[in-house]
C-alpha cells in the first residue's frame, strides 16, 4: 500500500468519492481552479475537515486521529506568524510546546534556518519581513518538527514573479534533499510542470486525471483538455 492512501473521500459540498495513492517521497501537485477542492483535500489529510471515507498513512487508518498526532507540516496560503515573536521564536514555538531541551532547540533551529538561508533573519519580527521571507519562515516552522508529510497550499500566491521563481526552485531543491512526501496545491501550470512527480487534476471536487506532467499536459483527458485550454 502507498504511503498515503485515500479511499472514497467525500466532504459536504465539495469532494466527491476521491481515491488517491501517494508514494513515500513523492511530490504530488494538486492542480485545479479555485473551488475545485484542492485545499479541502489537504485539510482532510491534515485532519482539519469533516469527511466520509478512509485516510491511511503507511497502512495505518488515520480516521479520528487528531491533527497534532498526524506528523504533518502544513504551510497555509496565508502565513500566520506570531507578531510578538521574532523569527527564532516563531520557528521555535512547536519545539518549546513539545518541551524540547533548549540546547537541542537551538541546534535544530540553527540547522533549519541555514537550510532555508534565513539565519540572518532570526532576530527580525514579522512586520519587518518581505513576503518571500515570511514564506521561508513559515516553511521553517512547518519543517522544524521533522514531519513525514508536508502540505503546501499555494505557497507562491501573492508573491512577485522574481520571488516566486526563486522560491519555486528552492522548493524543488528542498524536496530532493529531504525526500519528504509532499502535496502541493496550485492553479498555476508552470508550477505544476516544474515541480511534480505526479499531477492530480481536480475539477468540481472530482479527480479527472492523474499522472506525470508529460501525461497530463501531453495527453489530457477531455475535461482536463478544456481546463487547460481555459
Amino acid at each position: 500500500m502507498s504511503f498515503i492512501s485515500l479511499r472514497n473521500i467525500t466532504t459536504p459540498y465539495c469532494l466527491k468519492n476521491i481515491n488517491l495513492d501517494i508514494e513515500a517521497g513523492e511530490l504530488t501537485v494538486l492542480l485545479g481552479f479555485s473551488g475545485a477542492g484542492k485545499s479541502t483535500l489537504l485539510n482532510v489529510i491534515a485532519g482539519l475537515a469533516e469527511y466520509r471515507g478512509e485516510v491511511y498513512f503507511n497502512q495505518k487508518n488515520m480516521n479520528g486521529v487528531p491533527t497534532e498526532r498526524r506528523d504533518i507540516g502544513y504551510l497555509l496560503q496565508d502565513i500566520y506568524l506570531f507578531p510578538h515573536l521574532d523569527v527564532y521564536g516563531n520557528v521555535a514555538f512547536g519545539l518549546r510546546a513539545a518541551a524540547c531541551p533548549p540546547d537541542k532547540t537551538a541546534a535544530k533551529i540553527g540547522a533549519i534556518l541555514d537550510l532555508l538561508r534565513i539565519s540572518h533573519l532570526k532576530g527580525r519580527y514579522p512586520k519587518d519581513l518581505s513576503g518571500g521571507e515570511k514564506r521561508r519562515v513559515g516553511l521553517a516552522r512547518s519543517l522544524i518538527m521533522e514531519p513525514k508529510i508536508l502540505l503546501l497550499d499555494e505557497p507562491l500566491a501573492s508573491l512577485d514573479p522574481a520571488t516566486a521563481r526563486s522560491l519555486l526552485a528552492e522548493f524543488k531543491a528542498l524536496h530532493r534533499r529531504l525526500n519528504l512526501t509532499t502535496l502541493y496545491v496550485t492553479h498555476d501550470f508552470t508550477e505544476a510542470r516544474k515541480l511534480a512527480d505526479k499531477i492530480v487534476v481536480l475539477i468540481d471536487g472530482e479527480i479527472k486525471q492523474q499522472g506525470t506532467s508529460e501525461a497530463v499536459f501531453g495527453q489530457p483527458a477531455t475535461e482536463v483538455r478544456q481546463f487547460i485550454g481555459r
